[in-house]
């Protein structure tokens, strides 16, 4: 399901759903701004992702005012992020959607961080996951909150050859930013669909 290595070098999808939103009154969803959890989080995640030697080449953002903001706290928790395309495709996006951005992508870029919302970031994960390792795929089919991550490779020469059913879950994380700012939780852990 994932491929032979022959059939080119080994591409990973970095899936991340915002971080934990705010709902004031009267502000349009698009701009919807991060909770104070969601600015704990955000970092949480980008330290994970670091942690986790998983730092992409190139970043794909939703232009909602939650998902860029969750973008540059995660990203600015490395020493170098790497270049950022704000897609106004990928807010509220399915499937379909969601594939036809990540098919655009360069073929010198082998690690891709796509930044955006549920369900369609979620029915993503499911649609791709052909196979998984450990319990990663239950994990996500249990819950895919805000903050989730969750990674997925597939030996291909260009993007264009991602489709469902495709590539293998590696891992799956929820990270979690402490009230001050320190900790982190493991997948599974809190959860909302803000």
């Amino acid at each position: 399901m994932t491929g032979d290595p022959s059939d080119g070098p080994l591409r990973r999808l970095v899936v991340l759903r915002h971080a934990k939103s705010a709902w004031p009154e009267g502000v349009p969803d698009h701009e919807r701004p991060l909770a104070p959890r969601g600015r704990r989080d955000a970092p949480a995640a980008g330290r994970a992702l670091a942690d986790a030697r998983c730092l992409p080449d190139l970043a794909l953002c939703s232009t909602a005012l939650r998902a860029r903001t969750t973008w540059e706290l995660a990203s600015a928790q490395w020493d170098g992020p790497p270049p950022v395309r704000y897609d106004e495709r990928l807010y509220a996006a399915g499937v379909p959607a969601l594939l036809r951005v990540v098919h655009e992508t360069p073929p010198e870029v082998t690690t891709l961080l796509l930044v955006g919302h549920n369900p369609g970031l979620e029915d993503l994960v499911h649609a791709l996951a052909g196979d998984a390792l450990d319990d990663t795929l239950p994990r996500v089919r249990a819950k895919f909150p805000t903050s989730a991550l969750a990674v997925l490779t597939r030996p291909a020469p260009t993007w264009r050859s991602l489709a469902p059913g495709t590539a293998l879950l590696t891992w799956t994380a929820v990270p979690r930013g402490g009230k001050g700012g320190a900790g982190e939780g493991g997948a599974g852990e809190g959860g909302d669909t803000a």
